[in-house]
């Protein structure tokens, strides 16, 4: 069974160069990468929380931040994602927008102070749930190449087939869906009361889909019109895990120093099933139809679904992360965390990928990504805001590939819980091309995200 499976991951392979579905080197990238959800007060900050601690999302890039804090509690968050993706091609603009809800972490901490040891003065474990990465997007691109592929009427018997070689225009239609979501247990310890240390260990659970129709529609010299329909689809299952440890240290009341290092994420099992395979000449279920014909050709007539279904592991990169925060008393803090994640690691397993690890090596890079937050409090009230930088991975990105974003938010102490908002707004391009192995431009991306985040803190 294993045999099978290899050999048709090859041959996944070498179809999907020639679909407008996503091939494994952009899927090991996807699967690579972070959306950097959490608590709203680590969203409204940025995520700079690598020095801080004193949040449960900070356990995600330094568990010793789980010894920051002084009793038990529990914290639940909802993010509300507004997505706008502008596609532009061959001239033609197309604007498409995505809402969606959903419940992005949940965890709690528990405190205990050390009775055995002089030296270690407190001890914490955490439990947190978040949505690493949420894929669920959508876009529309359409205009004209002036190229065909669907030439041919596949019912045309005639010995010489009517070419339909005049391109009246495309249209493609992309669908994205799943996450993949990560659960968290993080012990920490604070050594002679300045050293904080800690470990993490992370599981996690990979869910994506893509469902993608690819129009074209053609014509003669003639005038008659060839219609054709190219839809293709792949699920995509699969559990990991990785490990984090690092430190932070109080160098007196105002500055803290943190570093932690974070594993590469091992999933040891990756399940495709896919309809990309050749189905009568085709790579997906295909519909053709001719104005001058009344007969439709369909590849699954007769309830004809033709899959397969893959089996691969991948290891994502490790990251390094330094940090520094600077405390002002009672008043506020500013923090910062630098980090570095060799995207160049990444590696699809079997010796059937070697031209996409060949390419994680060559074409990508060590990105260097940096994350700015600050606090100011008011009595009960805090008021936040951050600044994020993250690299392009691609050697050959330009600068408009890159993510930046700005976060701002706020929150009220109430004693037994607190209630904090965040509001996060990061921007990026990208190409997407759905005519690889044809000369065909891409369609050019223009993606905009706008993130609402609630979290509500209840104290144990």
């Amino acid at each position: 069974m294993k045999r099978f499976y290899l050999s048709a991951i090859f041959i996944a392979s070498t179809l999907v160069s020639f679909s407008q579905s996503l091939g494994y080197q952009d899927l090991g990238l996807l699967f690579s990468k972070n959306d950097q959800n959490g608590t709203a007060r680590f969203t409204s900050m940025s995520g700079a929380f690598g020095a801080l601690g004193g949040d449960l999302s900070s356990m995600n890039i330094n568990p010793a931040g789980l010894s920051v804090f002084t009793n038990s509690l529990f914290t639940g968050t909802i993010n509300s994602r507004a997505s706008n993706i502008t596609s532009n091609y061959y001239g033609n603009s197309t604007n498409s927008q995505n809402q969606l809800t959903n419940l992005s972490q949940i965890g709690a901490v528990l405190v205990f102070d050390s009775a055995y040891s002089k030296e270690w003065s407190r001890f914490a474990i955490g439990f947190n749930y978040r949505i690493t990465k949420d894929f669920a997007d959508s876009f529309i691109t359409e205009g004209n190449s002036g190229i065909t592929t669907f030439t041919e009427f596949p019912l045309d018997t005639n010995q010489n087939p009517t070419q339909y070689n005049i391109a009246d225009g495309q249209r493609f239609e992309n669908n994205y869906g799943g996450t993949i979501s990560e659960l968290n247990f993080g012990f920490s310890s604070v050594f002679q009361n300045n050293l904080h240390v800690g470990l993490g260990l992370n599981f996690y659970d990979l869910s994506f889909n893509q469902r993608s129709n690819l129009y074209e529609f053609n014509s003669d010299a003639d005038g008659n019109q060839l219609d054709a329909k190219l839809y293709q689809e792949n699920f995509t299952i699969g559990t990991g895990f990785s490990a984090n440890l690092g430190f932070i240290y109080k160098a007196n009341k105002s500055i803290r120093f943190g570093l932690s290092y974070q594993t590469p994420t091992w999933f040891s099992e990756i399940m495709e099933d896919t309809n990309i395979v050749d189905n009568d000449g085709f790579k997906g279920d295909t519909e053709i139809s001719v104005s001058n014909d009344n007969v439709i050709y369909d590849n699954t007539a007769g309830n004809f679904f033709p899959t397969q279904q893959l089996i691969y592991k991948l290891k994502t990169p490790s990251t390094l992360t330094a940090s520094a925060a600077f405390i002002f008393g009672k008043n506020g803090l500013l923090s910062v965390d630098y980090s570095n994640k060799g995207f160049n690691k990444i590696k699809l397993s079997s010796a059937n990928f070697i031209e996409e690890n060949q390419f994680f090596q060559n074409e990508l890079r060590n990105t260097h990504n940096l994350n700015i937050g600050s606090e100011w409090r008011f009595d009960r009230l805090s008021i936040r805001g951050g600044y994020m930088f993250e690299q392009n991975p691609d050697k050959l990105a330009i600068n408009s590939d890159n993510i930046t974003g700005y976060s701002f938010g706020g929150g009220y102490n109430f004693n037994n819980f607190k209630l904090d908002f965040s509001y996060r707004d990061n921007n990026r391009t990208g190409i997407y091309n759905f005519y690889s192995g044809f000369d065909v431009n891409s369609a050019e991306l223009n993606i905009n995200n706008k993130i609402f985040t609630t979290t509500l803190t209840i104290s144990l």
